[in-house]
């Protein structure tokens, strides 16, 4: 979190997760590798949360947090460097919703709705998710959605928490 990047950078905010291996030491060596990209610098961190898993429910819990990124680089570009990472982890992609060693995942981009075969921004279910919704929350809770036009406060003040627990954990 030190090289310096150009006032013609864009925020985004990346969700981060994983459930295999170490899932908290995963979330932060990826995290770490997103500070590392050309053209990319983590400015915050959430704090990290174990959370129930959604769609396969009978797979292991999640740890999750949101980072908050100055960037340089395009949507598209962003993304294949985040898809890069996750490749570098380990991540191999069989089918949707199954654990994995990481995820991330752009949830938003500046205030950009981008909608493109491989990329959908906002994230298009992060505002019916609690494990994106708590650390978004914590980051910026005044942050406003570009489509619902409602603050990361008010979407998770409309959750229903069935079925999406979310517990900090303890902060080291």
């Amino acid at each position: 979190m030190g090289k310096g990047i150009s006032a013609a950078a864009t925020t985004a905010y990346i969700g981060v997760g994983s459930n295999m291996g170490d899932p908290l030491n995963n979330c932060r060596k990826a995290i770490d590798m997103i500070d590392h990209i050309d053209g990319c610098q983590v400015t915050e961190i959430s704090p990290f949360y174990r959370t129930e898993p959604v769609g396969d429910t009978t797979q292991d819990w999640y740890v999750n947090g949101a980072i908050k990124v100055e960037t340089t680089l395009e949507p598209g570009e962003l993304l294949r460097s985040l898809m890069s990472i996750e490749t570098d982890m380990g991540r191999v992609r069989h089918r949707k919703w199954e654990s994995r060693i990481i995820d991330l995942d752009i949830l938003l981009y500046g205030n950009e709705v981008i909608e493109t075969n491989d990329l959908v921004v906002p994230h298009p279910l992060m505002h019916q998710r609690r494990f994106v919704l708590m650390p978004m929350g914590r980051l910026d809770p005044k942050r406003i959605h570009p489509v619902l036009k409602k603050s990361m406060a008010e979407l998770m003040d409309h959750l229903i928490p069935e079925g999406q627990a979310v517990v900090l954990l303890s902060e080291i």
